[in-house]
C-alpha cells in the first residue's frame, strides 16, 4: 500500500506531492490488490477415518476376501474391477448419452468463455465508428445571419480507453471467475462420478432382483409339490387339510412377492434407460446375474490429507470459497476511486476526396477519475454482503469436508460388516444344504419322507435368498467405497 508522508505543516507538501505522484505511476503500472488473498483452507488433522478399533486389513467372507492397500491407485475406469461386460458397456451408454453430464459440461465451457471475457478487460478497449450524413445548416438556430446552406458530412473514427485497476479490483473479478471456471470443473467430475456409481449400483441391483426372482420361482414349485403330496396324505387320511391350506398360504405369500420384485427390477432397468439418454422403451436391458460380477479383491487404501485434495465435492466447495474470496476484493476496490485513460481521433470532411485533410482531422486525449463519494451506503453494505457470503460459503465447505469424511467411515464400517453378514449367511446356506442333503439320504433309506425333502428344500432356497441379498450388498458397498474416495477420476478430464 502507498502511503501520503507529511509535510512538517501537516498538510501535504510538494514533496508528499511529488511522492504521491510517484506512488500513483506505481500504481497505474502495477496496482496493488485490495480484498483477501485467497489460501487453501488446513486439512484435517486426523491419521484415520474411523472411531475405535480399525478396520481390518482383509474382509473374507463367502470365499472371497478384500484387501486394503496403499499401493493400490484408485484406477479411473474403477467399474472395470468388478469384470462385466454388461456393466461395462451400461457405463460407456451412459457416459455418451447422459444428459446431465453434457449439461455439465456446457457449464463448464460456459464459465471458461465467461473467463475470457472477463481477462478483456486488461487490454485497451479499441473501438472504430464511420458516419455519412446529410444536413441542411441553419444559422438562425446559432443566433447567425448567415444564409441556410445544404453540405454533407463524412467522418471515419476511432477511439480508445483503457481502465487502470488501481486497486485490483478487475484481477479480483479475473480471480473469481477463474475459481468459478474450477468450481464447473469438478461439478462435471462430481457428475461424472455419481453417474458412474449409480449406473455400477443400478446393474448390481437388477442382476440381484433377477435372482431373487429365479429363487422365489423355485421355491414356488417346491411348495406346489408339497401341496400335492400333503393333499395325497389328506385323501389317504394321514393329514389334516389344515396343513394343505398352511402351504397355499405360503405359496401365495411367495407369489404375492413376485410382483414387488419384478417392479423393482422394471424400475432399475427404466433409471439406466434415463442414466443413458434414452427412452425406456428404447433401452435393451442384457441379461446380467451376480455370478457374473467379480468381487475386487484389492482395494485402495486413502489417507485423510489425500481425501480433500482428490474429492470433486470438496474441489468444488474449495473453488466456491475462492469466488466469495474474490467477491471481497471486488466489492472493496468499488469503494476507491477509479481512473480511466481514453483518446479518440477522426477524419472529417464535406466530401470523400477531402476526408482526409489537415484541415478534418480532430483529436482528444484525456483521463476520466471518479471516486464514489455518498451512495446511501449501498457500496459499504455490498462489501459486508459479500464478507458474509465468504463465511457462509466457509462453513459449506466444512460441512462437505465433514460430509465426506463421514461418507468415508460410514463405508469402511458397512464393508466389514457386511463381510460378517456375508459369512453368517453362507453359514446358514451351508448348513440347510447338508441338513437337505442328509435329509436326501434317510429319504432313500426309507426313513425320512418326501415331505421333509421339501421342506428342507424350501429353507435351503431362503436362505439362498437371504444370502443373494447379503453379497448384492457388500458389491454395492464396495462401489459406495469407490465414489467416496473420489472415484479414480483423472484430472485431465
Amino acid at each position: 500500500m502507498c502511503t501520503l508522508p507529511p509535510s512538517r505543516s501537516g498538510r501535504p507538501g510538494r514533496r508528499a506531492r511529488l511522492a504521491w505522484a510517484v506512488c500513483l505511476g506505481a500504481l497505474a503500472l502495477q496496482g496493488c490488490m485490495v480484498g483477501p488473498n485467497f489460501t487453501k483452507p488446513a486439512t484435517p488433522r486426523v491419521e484415520r477415518y474411523v472411531p475405535g478399533d480399525a478396520v481390518p486389513a482383509t474382509l473374507t467372507a463367502a470365499g472371497a476376501s478384500q484387501t486394503f492397500s496403499s499401493g493400490t491407485p484408485l484406477r479411473d475406469d474403477w467399474w472395470t474391477l468388478f469384470q462385466s461386460k454388461a456393466i461395462d458397456a451400461a457405463v460407456d451408454e451412459a457416459l455418451t448419452g447422459n444428459a446431465t453430464l453434457a449439461g455439465a459440461q456446457a457449464s463448464l465451457r460456459r464459465s471458461e468463455h465467461e473467463l475470457r471475457a472477463g481477462a478483456g478487460v486488461f487490454f485497451p478497449q479499441v473501438d472504430a465508428g464511420a458516419s455519412a450524413l446529410r444536413e441542411r445548416y441553419v444559422g438562425a438556430r446559432l443566433g447567425s445571419g448567415a444564409a441556410p446552406a445544404l453540405f454533407n458530412l463524412f467522418t471515419l473514427s476511432a477511439s480508445i480507453s483503457y481502465a487502470l485497476d488501481l486497486w485490483g479490483g478487475e484481477r479480483r473479478t479475473v480471480e473469481g471467475l477463474a475459481a468459478q471456471a474450477d468450481a464447473d470443473r469438478y461439478a462435471l467430475v462430481a457428475t461424472w462420478l455419481t453417474l458412474t456409481s449409480n449406473v455400477v449400483n443400478t446393474m448390481i441391483a437388477r442382476a440381484a432382483y433377477s435372482d431373487e426372482i429365479t429363487a422365489t420361482q423355485e421355491m414356488i414349485g417346491l411348495v406346489d409339490e408339497q401341496i400335492a403330496l400333503t393333499k395325497a396324505q389328506y385323501e389317504g387320511g394321514t393329514a389334516a387339510w389344515t396343513a394343505v391350506l398352511t402351504l397355499e398360504n405360503e405359496r401365495a405369500t411367495l407369489q404375492a412377492s413376485l410382483p414387488a420384485l419384478a417392479q423393482k427390477r422394471a424400475q432399475a432397468e427404466h433409471l439406466l434407460a434415463t442414466l443413458a439418454g434414452m427412452l425406456p422403451a428404447d433401452w435393451h436391458a442384457p441379461p446380467l446375474s451376480l455370478t457374473d460380477i467379480a468381487l475386487p479383491a484389492t482395494l485402495p487404501e486413502t489417507v485423510p490429507s489425500a481425501l480433500v485434495a482428490r474429492r470433486p465435492d470438496i474441489l468444488q466447495a474449495e473453488a466456491a470459497l475462492h469466488v466469495a474470496s474474490a467477491n471481497i476484493g471486488v466489492a472493496t476496490a468499488a469503494l476507491l476511486p477509479s481512473v480511466t485513460l481514453s483518446a479518440s481521433g477522426s477524419f472529417n470532411g464535406t466530401t470523400v476526396p477531402t476526408l482526409f485533410g489537415s484541415a478534418g482531422k480532430a483529436w482528444t486525449v484525456g483521463a476520466d477519475a471518479t471516486t464514489p463519494i455518498s451512495h446511501g451506503g449501498s457500496l459499504w453494505y455490498q462489501r459486508e454482503a459479500a464478507k458474509d457470503a465468504y463465511d457462509a460459503s466457509r462453513a459449506a465447505y466444512q460441512q462437505v469436508v465433514l460430509a465426506a469424511f463421514q461418507q468415508v467411515a460410514d463405508t469402511l464400517r458397512a464393508l466389514q460388516h457386511d463381510a460378517e453378514a456375508l459369512a453368517a449367511q453362507t453359514r446358514a446356506v451351508e448348513s440347510s444344504s447338508e441338513a437337505l442333503r442328509l435329509l436326501k439320504v434317510g429319504y432313500e433309506a426309507g426313513t425320512v419322507d418326501y415331505l421333509q425333502i421339501l421342506i428342507a428344500d424350501g429353507q435351503y432356497h431362503q436362505a439362498r435368498i437371504a444370502w443373494l441379498q447379503a453379497n448384492a450388498q457388500r458389491l454395492q458397498d464396495t462401489v459406495a467405497l469407490y465414489a467416496a474416495l473420489g472415484g479414480g477420476w483423472n484430472e485431465a478430464r
